[in-house]
């Protein structure tokens, strides 16, 4: 039994407004590897090797980057509404009820956002690709999300009332939430603002992850923190700094539990002095990243 979500299924994509689209399109194709699944005058859809439609959508709007919405797919059509409901009654809003959603990928979605502003949608019925497969190289989904909390606890409860998350793990600033058998598909970041920390893309091997540095190096975006193998996930990451601020990870090998899964506590989780991941060969995210962790927040 894996279904820790009755209600969502997967992370399907994050959306964002971005100032320059070309600018975006150029990065996320050559140097990111994600293909241009649609377009249209003002915003581009770009899918990895895997069957969603998009995992990254892309917004031109004057200003610095922000995030639209971070997308669920539903497990079924019932769910839109369960989760309308159960939106208001943990103190957020609908921002759109459920209907068919006018962009490249359709289907049925709803849109709600939580006392703090962060915006969710639930899609059901949408496109899927029927080609997908594995490429060396190239991401084949999203593997996680995660978003900071100025109220980890508050946050945590709205995901677990409103979308049947399960807490995966607690470590001192972090809470790792799964919907199914990946470790975590959205993780809360506990710090005093509520941006984007950043996006993880799933590679299919770790070699991927490596090699993905590599490239990101050539391309003048230098490695900010990584190699290294986290402790909740057990996944390896690199991480980057994208154009407009965007944190975005490369990572492969995430931890695959099922219900029987024992949540883990902070106290479960800690490093020798000097440790940061696994290996303990990864120095500490960089003053960049941190900066820009706190640098993507959500549309208002």
């Amino acid at each position: 039994m894996t279904h820790a979500s009755s209600r969502v299924s997967a992370l399907r994509s994050v959306a964002l407004t971005v100032p320059d689209l070309a600018l975006a399109e150029q990065f996320y194709t050559q140097t990111w590897h994600l293909d241009v699944a649609a377009r249209t005058d003002k915003a581009i859809y770009l899918r990895a090797t895997g069957a969603d439609h998009h995992v990254l959508a892309l917004h031109e709007a004057p200003g610095p980057a922000r995030i639209r919405n971070v997308t669920l797919r539903a497990r079924s059509a019932a769910a839109l509404q369960e989760v309308a409901q159960a939106a208001v009654a943990a103190g957020g809003r609908v921002l759109q009820p459920a209907g068919p959603l006018g962009e490249p990928g359709g289907g049925t979605a709803v849109t709600v956002a939580d006392a703090d502003g962060r915006i969710f949608r639930l899609v059901h019925g949408d496109v899927l690709h029927a080609d997908a497969h594995e490429e060396k190289d190239r991401p084949v989904r999203l593997a996680h999300a995660v978003l900071n909390s100025h109220d980890v606890e508050a946050t945590r409860r709205f995901m677990e009332q409103v979308f049947d998350f399960s807490l995966s793990d607690r470590t001192r600033i972090m809470a790792f939430m799964r919907c199914n058998s990946d470790h975590h598909s959205i993780a809360l970041g506990d710090t005093d603002n509520d941006a984007l920390n950043h996006i993880a893309f799933l590679m299919p091997d770790l070699e991927s992850v490596m090699r993905g540095g590599g490239r990101m190096r050539d391309a003048g975006f230098g490695i900010e923190w990584g190699p290294g193998r986290h402790g909740p996930g057990d996944n390896a990451f690199n991480y980057f700094v994208g154009p407009f601020d965007v944190v975005i990870e490369y990572t492969a090998e995430v931890e695959q539990v099922d219900d029987s899964y024992q949540a883990g506590q902070p106290s479960d989780w800690t490093w020798p002095p000097g440790r940061v991941d696994q290996w303990g060969i990864s120095q500490p995210p960089s003053a960049r990243l941190k900066q820009a962790q706190r640098a993507i927040v959500f549309v208002s």
